[in-house]
């Protein structure tokens, strides 16, 4: 990984424009590369998916509404054959971790929040999903009981705490379709949790949470060496 990032131009701009994606299994390369991508930005020049997209790959909103984003499509694809995780894991916002990673990620990130409050409400969607094995948001959500006005937000801050915390990943997600079959809108998360999703031998580590946390911060200085360090503990506390 460091030789293939030290052959790369001295800038920040230059490293990632080298890196362009065109297509889906591009971006699951790039995955694989970097280790970790978020989607959307990190507050880091050029590093996520979104900034690495080709011209012909971006966004694009039609005169009648419609819209065509590669990236947004090709989610779940990543997610089922690009061998990573998928959830709200940087700050907060969401994006991709491969599987190299994982474990260390999982373990400095666990022992953060090692044990839920007992009859809380983290630990009673966390309950949830293991005996539902995966929901949809919204399905998760009325199980919990969060069907009030003004609920939404606040259940979707606890499901990107846990999120965050590694109790909760995105296997996929699902679309509604039309009466034609065909699928639209932005779907809708599919959520589990990482040991069934992946099993529990992928979220082990051998390393202690600090020797984790330290092989974390070292690889994103390698691969972010214009990052400060501010920048990179932000993403990874």
């Amino acid at each position: 990984m460091t030789d293939y990032f030290e052959n790369q131009h001295s800038s920040g701009a230059s490293r990632f424009s080298r890196m362009e994606i065109h297509s889906c299994p591009e971006l699951i390369e790039r995955v694989g590369q970097l280790g970790f991508l978020p989607l959307l930005d990190s507050g880091i020049s050029g590093f996520c998916a979104e900034g690495l997209m080709a011209e012909e790959c971006r966004f694009v909103q039609f005169d009648d509404g419609s819209w065509e984003w590669p990236l947004w499509t090709w989610k779940s694809s990543v997610i089922k054959n690009g061998g990573c995780v998928y959830g709200k894991f940087f700050a907060g916002k969401a994006g991709f971790i491969s599987l190299d990673w994982w474990p260390d990620f999982y373990n400095w990130r666990r022992s953060q929040t090692p044990v839920l409050e007992e009859g809380g409400i983290e630990e009673a969607i966390v309950a949830t999903l293991q005996m539902n094995g995966s929901m949809i948001t919204r399905e998760l959500r009325a199980a919990c009981g969060f069907t009030g006005p003004k609920m939404r937000s606040k259940f979707d801050a606890f499901v990107t705490r846990l999120q965050m915390a590694c109790y909760i990943v995105t296997e996929d997600f699902v679309y509604p379709t039309d009466k034609h079959g065909r699928e639209y809108g932005f779907g809708w998360a599919l959520l589990t949790t990482p040991e069934r999703q992946l099993g529990r031998t992928a979220c082990q580590c051998n390393r202690t949470p600090q020797e984790s946390l330290d092989r974390l911060t070292a690889h994103f200085h390698s691969i972010l060496p214009e990052a400060t360090e501010k920048q990179i503990l932000k993403l990874l506390k």
